[in-house]
């Protein structure tokens, strides 16, 4: 299942765009970046992999997860077409990335990234698609901290909505086990949470499992707090 996103930030990071930029200033063009398609479930770089390029979506949806000590898997994020993952301080990925549904992104290599952030445009959306991850990434921390089950769906269903355009049928692109292993939930309390949700009204869950309908938004978001 893929989700297909003409997004402004998708948009600017085009390639040739960049590349003519360079000659225009006078600059070696960059590496233009490199598409590869990935099936479901299949892995873009693994943890501890050298960090050689950085990634753009531009179709689909990719997870980035860490496996814990104990076996378990944390996905720290769902990355959108358009979203920006895999730019490392370290020479090495702290995490792992895999399609969470069929996917396309572009690899940007890392040793060309003077050039690229030369280009106006394309350092702008580097930097505004870096400062949305983060402060994702700083919901998500309190999400795990401090929520209830079933705040942590609600919060989950209201963020794609969010990221979908508003859209009042959210067609999830990835599995419960992915939203589990999000949430720090087990598969069975989200099917639960989603469950208790749809026989207060707030949601209704069609037979496809994958498409939920936000019928209440004003009451998803109290319980998203």
């Amino acid at each position: 299942m893929q989700i297909v996103m003409n997004t402004p930030a998708a948009r600017h990071f085009d390639a040739a765009v960049l590349s003519r930029a360079a000659v225009a200033q006078g600059r070696r063009p960059a590496g233009v970046g490199s598409v590869r398609t990935l099936d479901k479930d299949e892995e873009l770089f693994a943890e501890g992999d050298p960090a050689v390029s950085f990634y753009r979506v531009t179709q689909g949806v990719v997870r980035t997860s860490k496996l814990l000590s104990d076996g378990r898997r944390q996905i720290d994020a769902f990355h959108f077409p358009g979203d920006v993952f895999g730019v490392e301080a370290g020479a090495e990925h702290r995490f792992s990335a895999e399609a969470a549904s069929a996917a396309t992104v572009v690899a940007y290599r890392r040793r060309d990234l003077d050039d690229l952030l030369f280009d106006e445009t394309f350092s702008r959306e580097v930097l505004g698609a870096m400062m949305h991850a983060l402060e994702r990434a700083q919901r998500h921390m309190l999400l795990l901290g401090r929520k209830s089950a079933i705040e942590k769906i609600a919060t989950f269903l209201v963020d794609m909505a969010e990221r979908l355009a508003g859209a009042d049928a959210v067609e999830l692109p990835m599995s419960r086990l992915d939203i589990a292993d999000h949430l720090g939930l087990t598969i069975e309390t989200v099917s639960r949470s989603l469950t208790e949700l749809e026989r207060k009204g707030i949601i209704d869950v069609p037979a496809s499992r994958r498409t939920i309908v936000l019928r209440d938004k004003a009451a998803l978001a109290r319980l998203n707090g």
